[in-house]
């Protein structure tokens, strides 16, 4: 019996999904490769974030999106797997936005990081 839970996101690129975990200061390796879970089970996965306690966490493609994949039971994270993706999925929508607006023809003019911790963005495009 799989002991692994696979959590739907709305994550579909992949370099933006590893420049928010680069941000966040995760170690993540490039895969595919295993995630290591209950009694030698494996599940490949794009991403692999090694924990300390020998158990894995990673994003693994379903075909329309990354799904965190992880033994829930064996969780080693500083936060909640809710507070976890929360926080990767925002700084994933920034990395999207900055790469779409970049493709575009527009350039960040402003940044700005509020206290509720989202995080404002003027962009700007000159025209001839």
């Amino acid at each position: 019996m799989s002991h692994f839970s696979q959590i739907k996101t709305q994550i579909r690129n992949l370099s933006s999904l590893q420049a928010a975990l680069t941000d966040l200061g995760i170690n993540w390796k490039s895969g595919p490769r295993a995630v290591r879970g209950y009694r030698g089970q494996t599940r490949n996965a794009e991403i692999t974030i090694e924990q300390e306690n020998g158990y894995d966490v990673g994003f693994s493609w379903n075909g329309k999106e990354y799904e965190l994949v992880a033994d829930l039971q064996y969780w080693q994270q500083n936060l909640s797997v809710e507070g976890f993706l929360k926080k990767i999925t925002q700084r994933y929508a920034y990395h999207t936005v900055l790469n779409e607006t970049s493709r575009l023809g527009f350039q960040v003019a402003e940044q700005q990081q509020n206290e509720d911790g989202s995080i404002r963005l003027l962009v700007q495009r000159w025209s001839a």
